[in-house]
């Protein structure tokens, strides 16, 4: 176990905003997890679990106890004639268990190649790309209950996976922390390439693969996401609003190449990229922070950044969207 004071968590958000924490704790089994819950030094302070810190904005120095985990095994678990299901402790870094399915010849996982973060973070989210989510491959989520130290494993179902949802971001929001994930994968992989011009990319490179697909889709990622080691930055910002499928043919009628998804008879889904970059905040910046010059739905850090900062720039496209569009962006990234 590892546990420091005044403890810099410069590596543990993916912005670089260079903030402390009064004490930063690692453990590396459920035990220790247990122990440190149960003990003296987190008891009646302010607590926080972390993964990468990919989803996270610290807005000033936290004052009390910031926990990782150092839970990085993934095991074969169960398989079956068609599947195999893989539990992956939640320190693992997402993009390692993502190569390791690939490597294995195991389907499911692969679209997501390169989504910053940790295996924990993932059952938390629901991160998803490229026409998957990971709800669609988590078959349990194994925690421990803050207030009693005691386990309990989440069916799927029990998650109440949406859209960048799940209920560890909303009825149970700081109550679990995710110890270890099980994934259910296809040893037949079944390739998801209706999304956009995904197939087109791919066949470029060669015949249809888990191997074609993953390095297609991190060569796209890298083209158009900025490496948070060079320009601090968390990815998407915000989430990408579901409309109201008559507030979309209103939207459609005077924009008449409005990228969309379909979600339901009754939603569709917009690009919050595409709001932002007809309200031309494409490559502004202010102060410390700017808009990414080839996404616009990333923010980057360009060097000193606070996260007050970032609020700001991130409040001020918000009104600009609303104001013209009056569609409301909310951030992906959770202020602290």
């Amino acid at each position: 176990m590892i546990i420091s004071k005044d403890a810099s968590l410069l590596g543990f958000n993916t912005f670089g905003i260079d903030v402390k924490t009064s004490l930063f704790v690692e453990y590396n089994t459920v035990d220790e997890l247990k122990a440190v819950l149960t003990s003296e030094m987190v008891s009646g302070k302010r607590m926080l679990h972390v993964g990468s810190g990919s989803n996270l904005l610290f807005l000033s120095d936290f004052d009390g106890v910031i926990l990782h985990s150092g839970m990085r095994t993934i095991n074969l678990i169960e398989e079956t004639d068609e599947h195999v299901f893989i539990e992956a402790g939640s320190g693992v870094v997402w993009d390692d268990f993502v190569a390791y399915t690939v490597e294995n010849g195991w389907g499911g996982a692969e679209n997501l190649s390169l989504i910053p973060g940790e295996v924990g973070a993932s059952a938390v989210q629901n991160i998803g790309a490229y026409g998957v989510e990971v709800k669609d491959l988590i078959a349990k989520v194994k925690t421990i209950e803050i207030s009693t130290s005691s386990e309990r494993i989440f069916s799927n179902d029990e998650c109440r996976y949406g859209y960048r949802q799940s209920i560890f971001k909303q009825e149970f929001k700081g109550k679990y922390i995710v110890t270890s994930v099980i994934y259910k994968l296809d040893k037949d992989p079944v390739y998801q390439l209706g999304y956009q011009h995904l197939e087109d990319e791919v066949r470029k490179n060669g015949d249809v693969s888990l191997k074609n697909i993953r390095e297609t889709i991190i060569a796209v990622r890298e083209s158009k996401l900025p490496d948070p080691k060079i320009l601090g930055n968390a990815g998407s910002f915000f989430m990408n609003p579901v409309v109201p499928k008559q507030q979309f043919l209103e939207l459609q009628s005077e924009y008449p190449t409005i990228p969309h998804y379909f979600v339901s008879e009754s939603e569709e889904k917009i690009p919050a990229a595409w709001f932002i970059d007809q309200c031309n905040w494409k490559g502004k910046q202010l102060g410390h922070v700017g808009v990414h010059d080839k996404q616009p739905l990333v923010l980057v850090n360009k060097g000193g950044a606070t996260g007050q900062e970032v609020v700001h720039l991130a409040e001020e496209i918000q009104k600009s969207v609303k104001k013209r569009f009056g569609i409301e962006l909310y951030p992906e990234v959770n202020y602290i």
